[in-house]
């Protein structure tokens, strides 16, 4: 009998040790380590997963489609489902086109049960990474930004990284409204990795739609005609504007070399840049339009103002020359506009003045941004009147000496066409239906200023004018040519070989209803804005005229 409770003892004892331990044991897990558990299990149970938003679509004035968001799946994994990750890497390698030792880092990380293998994954390629049923991976359905007409206004559209954020173009300076808001998933998993509860703890929030002022047809036109300019003149590149001179209205912005949007890695930088708002040149003759219109209003002179002109005239060290040796000539105000005279010009500008022509030279917007609603827009370069020199009215008032953007240059004409009104262009028309706000102008000119240097423009395509080849039969036309030499750093002069070739006009020419720009930098072969951007600026206009049904009066 004795034996027996001996036993029993004993047996009680060893259970209350057992207990102790236990109970020991439990403390230690549930107070000592109980924050590195409670992580641990949180990390292998529980994963917050964010779901983008749809990033909103941008269409032309008609609503066609120019970037938008295509379904495409995120793929995740929980690493510690993961068996031979070696050989898993080098399946998903090929068909991710992710570095393998990249995913064998992923696959492998014990600090962590959710990790990224590859993001916004092209559906059909997702589809055949599930079909492999690897254990442990994870599809997250996402979108993916493209471009459907992939060269059409891509350095205006811009890019989207891999993350979904706009990177440069309308894509970066539109991001907050194009980019939505991304939603939150909480992910429950069994212990063997299984899904066993989803729920949404934030909504996704889609971006908004944003309809441009573009007009496809007017920017593939512009587009496929600056091609042409690059196969002829082989220059370092080029820029056309399109615009609707009475709202500022950007029809077409269009830049060479195209660069394909979907593949933008594939582009010199230079190439991706949008040259309409980033790159300054010396305007050259297209700068004359200004010096007249300062004189004009300060009653300086009249279109029939008569000017004895010497072959050249000399200022301080300076001697200013025609572009074509020519003798003595006496010419009209409008004539001097129409041959582009640059002995006429610089006598004009020493009527107006050195104070009065900075003046001038301001209140058209030259030396600060215009104020349009694309990113990255220089101001360009305008000396202070301060730092003028002797000589300075000698180049300035034909257009050397100072440095203008493409986009300056149409604004500032296009408040010649539509009456003295100096207005931002704008490419923004409607976001989620909704119009933009009208783009206020200013008066910079008076309305009968504006209406005589139109009536003088038209004589550049006249005869005897510098732009004879850019009249389109039927209209009456107005613009302005430009050949400029480049300035050269290594000498500190102007290049014998390089030069920008412009063209400005717009049409009809007493009631414009388009403006257009041309500007090709560094043509080969031939230098004259007349006869390098004249013709792509005819065949541009020739086209958006017929397309929108502009009549000619």
């Amino acid at each position: 009998m004795r034996l027996i409770e001996r036993r029993i003892g004993l047996l009680f004892a060893v259970f209350l040790g057992l207990l102790a331990l236990a109970a020991i044991r439990a403390g230690w897990l549930g107070v000592v380590r109980a924050d590195a558990l409670r992580k641990a299990a949180a990390t292998q149970q529980v994963a917050q997963v964010v779901v983008p938003a749809e990033r909103g679509a941008i269409t032309d004035r008609n609503g066609i489609e120019l970037a938008v968001s295509q379904p495409a799946t995120t793929i995740a994994v929980t690493p510690y489902l993961v068996k031979n990750p070696l050989r898993i890497a080098a399946r998903l390698h090929k068909l991710l086109g992710v570095p393998e030792n990249q995913l064998m880092r992923q696959l492998t990380r014990r600090d962590t049960g959710f990790a990224y293998l590859a993001h916004r994954v092209p559906a059909l390629r997702a589809q055949r990474v599930e079909r492999l049923k690897i254990e442990g991976l994870q599809f997250i359905p996402e979108h993916r930004r493209t471009y459907p007409r992939d060269f059409l206004a891509s350095q205006l559209l811009g890019g989207v990284g891999a993350e979904g954020k706009g990177l440069s173009g309308l894509e970066y300076s539109l991001d907050p409204l194009l980019r939505g808001r991304d939603g939150e998933r909480r992910m429950v998993k069994d212990a063997l990795g299984q899904a066993i509860e989803l729920r949404e703890t934030r909504h996704t929030k889609p971006g908004a739609q944003v309809k441009l002022t573009i007009d496809e047809a007017i920017q593939d036109k512009a587009e496929q005609v600056l091609a042409d300019v690059g196969e002829t003149w082989r220059p370092h590149a080029a820029t056309a504007i399109v615009m609707d001179p009475r709202s500022g209205a950007l029809l077409a912005l269009a830049n060479w070399p195209r660069v394909n949007a979907n593949k933008p890695g594939a582009a010199p930088d230079f190439a991706r840049q949008n040259r309409a708002v980033g790159t300054t040149y010396e305007p050259g003759s297209t700068f004359k339009a200004f010096t007249v219109a300062g004189a004009l209003e300060d009653h300086k002179v009249t279109p029939a103002t008569k000017f004895n002109l010497p072959p050249s005239i000399r200022l301080y060290d300076r001697e200013i020359g025609e572009s074509h040796v020519r003798g003595p000539v006496t010419l009209t105000t409008e004539q001097i506009l129409a041959y582009s005279s640059n002995v006429g010009a610089v006598t004009i500008g020493l009527k107006v003045g050195a104070r009065r022509f900075d003046h001038w030279v301001r209140r058209f917007g030259f030396g600060k941004p215009t104020g349009t609603d694309l990113p990255g827009e220089e101001s360009g370069i305008v000396l202070p009147l301060a730092k003028y020199s002797g000589a300075s009215m000698g180049n300035l008032p034909m257009g050397q000496g100072l440095a203008v953007t493409p986009m300056q240059m149409a604004v500032a004409y296009s408040a010649i066409a539509n009456g003295g009104i100096l207005r931002a262009a704008h490419v923004v028309e409607a976001v989620n239906g909704h119009p933009s706000p009208p783009h206020r102008g200013h008066r910079i000119i008076a309305e009968s200023t504006a209406a005589s240097l139109r009536k003088m423009l038209e004589g550049v395509l006249g005869p005897g004018g510098t732009a004879t080849g850019a009249a389109i039969k039927g209209y009456e036309l107005a613009g302005k040519t430009g050949t400029a030499q480049k300035p050269d750093p290594a000498t500190g002069g102007y290049s014998a070989s390089k030069y920008v070739a412009s063209f400005v006009g717009f049409a009809p020419a007493a009631r414009p209803k388009l403006l257009v720009t041309v500007m090709v930098d560094e043509p080969q072969g031939e230098i004259y804005g007349g006869l390098v951007a004249g013709p792509a600026f005819k065949r541009i206009t020739s086209f958006a005229l017929n397309y929108l049904k502009i009549p000619p009066g």
